[in-house]
């Protein structure tokens, strides 16, 4: 069978809190899919690790699983094409062996390094230069932390990678870092399409120490034996190194064309437009990452997406999540459907969703979750919508940002987990004020994979080919009255975000040194 009657693309999307795998075929229909949870571990208020190897084992049984759901045979594949989650870090000895976790996004260890490097305008240069804000989150961040707390680790290291590099080091034996992923770490120089050498020197490595950079289409081959089998591949099935999940998911949208804005929420979320050429931010609040030479994705990250409404199921909703389980309902459809009884804007309370500190627009990591407006009032309901609507304010405070820069938002395309529900596509709508619309399939990432490796393996000329794939369903139209509600409380939110920070800078020094958080 030549490469042009191979009918399968596999999309392995390695997300924060399962990994995802897909069979796509070429008309784009996705055929077969399965997820694998892993846990994230919070040893400490400012960490946030996983196992690498749940993680690997994950992406091997999750295309195993695919493979045989489809009833595959290895020569059917076209190819396998990645996406991941950005900006983990796991430092690695010459066996390959992880020294440490995988220090994911979501740690904000490195919280003090960054706010010196905002203080005294390196931060800045280093920001313009590699669109990568200044935040915890960021390789960059981590790697300086690890310099001045674990010298003696530092020196055992072969080399510091991300979580997408392990699993290709485990399958191949190659260290190697797609351009998309690299614009993530705060070491990448836009311009030069090089490892910057200012970063480099504040991050205390060397390129010797890091990845060999290649594009994004980068195509691997002659993986181990036992591995395949597991996964029911050949050794030679062609792997293609793919992007971040991000810009993969501006492809796997449609979202690529000007005033098209693609908002993804998962467990955290984001909100993105395409550029044909780098660019950043004057004030830093936005990132600017790559997926190709002339496609870049201008936006800003949120922490807190869908893992504040699992924070609310198992943490306030506890009983009524347990009464939908004993119904054979979604705990998660029967806490939608509660706060479906409230009106727009929850009689007056608002949340804070910033459960895991903040990346855009505020880039601060000492940010914490907060209930406003309480009365006797509300009741546990309200307190469920209000959180809701607390993840569309963080959603609309980056797209006010990007507004600012790349001009305002025609249409909205939705895409994540969050884009499964009405009652939340709705009420983005209502927040934004703009029409959104959802593809046909919400699997932005895998889809925005799978075109790429269409892409790497010469099947198409460009990623346009997207429109032939990605239909795009009815638009939600904005409600005016809830409109008019969501702008009025939008000043009281912000105006409670900036009046607090202080205090957060305090409860955070205080939680650091009193609190430790059990593993979950």
């Amino acid at each position: 069978m030549t490469e042009s009657q191979k009918p399968y693309i596999i999309a392995a999307d390695i997300g924060t809190t399962s990994t995802k795998t897909l069979v796509i075929n070429r008309d784009g229909q996705v055929l077969a899919s399965h997820s694998i949870e892993y846990p994230l571990f919070t040893p400490a208020a400012d960490r946030a690790e996983q196992d690498p190897d749940q993680i690997f084992d994950a992406v091997v049984h999750g295309i195993g699983a695919v493979v045989r759901k489809q009833d595959i045979s290895p020569e059917q594949v076209l190819c396998v094409s990645f996406s991941s989650a950005m900006h983990s870090l796991i430092a690695v000895d010459e066996a390959n062996k992880p020294l440490t976790q995988c220090i994911t996004w979501a740690d904000n260890r490195a919280a003090k390094y960054a706010e010196d490097l905002k203080q005294n305008g390196l931060g800045q240069q280093i920001y313009a230069r590699t669109g990568t804000p200044i935040h915890p989150m960021s390789p960059l961040l981590k790697l300086k932390w690890f310099g001045e707390h674990e010298p003696a680790l530092v020196q055992k290291t072969h080399k510091f990678i991300g979580i997408k590099e392990y699993v290709f080091a485990k399958l191949f034996g190659q260290y190697v870092i797609d351009h998309s992923l690299a614009s993530a770490t705060g070491l990448f120089n836009l311009e030069q399409l090089d490892w910057d050498e200012g970063a480099l020197d504040y991050a205390g490595v060397t390129p010797k120490q890091l990845s060999t950079l290649v594009p994004t289409t980068h195509r691997v081959q002659g993986m181990s034996a036992a591995y395949a089998a597991l996964m029911g591949l050949s050794a030679e099935t062609p792997f293609i190194v793919g992007a971040s999940d991000g810009v993969l998911a501006n492809l796997g949208v449609g979202a690529f064309e000007p005033g098209v804005v693609a908002v993804t929420i998962g467990t955290s979320g984001a909100v993105r437009s395409v550029v044909n050429k780098p660019q950043t931010d004057p004030e830093g609040k936005l990132f600017c990452y790559a997926l190709t030479e002339n496609f870049w994705v201008v936006g800003g990250p949120i922490n807190n997406g869908g893992i504040v409404f699992r924070w609310v199921r198992d943490q306030i909703a506890t009983a009524e999540a347990e009464e939908a389980r004993r119904m054979g309902m979604d705990p998660y459809d029967h806490l939608t459907a509660l706060a479906a009884e409230v009106g727009a804007g929850s009689d007056g309370l608002l949340f804070l969703p910033l459960l895991s500190g903040e990346r855009a627009p505020y880039w601060n990591a000492n940010a914490r979750g907060v209930y406003f407006g309480l009365s006797l009032s509300h009741q546990k309901k309200h307190m469920i919508r209000a959180a809701l609507e607390g993840v569309m304010f963080s959603i609309q405070a980056v797209a006010t940002s990007l507004e600012r820069m790349m001009g305002p938002a025609t249409v909205i395309r939705a895409s994540g987990g969050f884009a499964r529900s009405e009652f939340w596509r709705q009420m983005m709508t209502d927040m934004l004020g703009t029409a959104v619309t959802v593809p046909d399939s919400i699997e932005g990432s895998g889809i925005g994979a799978a075109l790429l490796g269409l892409l790497a393996m010469g099947e198409i000329d460009d990623l346009s080919h997207a429109h032939k794939w990605i239909g795009v369903g009815k638009a939600h139209e904005v409600n005016e009255n809830d409109y008019r509600v969501y702008q009025q409380l939008t000043s009281i939110y912000t105006s409670v975000y900036h009046q607090l920070k202080d205090q957060f800078d305090a409860i955070t020094a205080f939680q650091s040194q009193h609190l430790r958080s059990p593993q979950s």
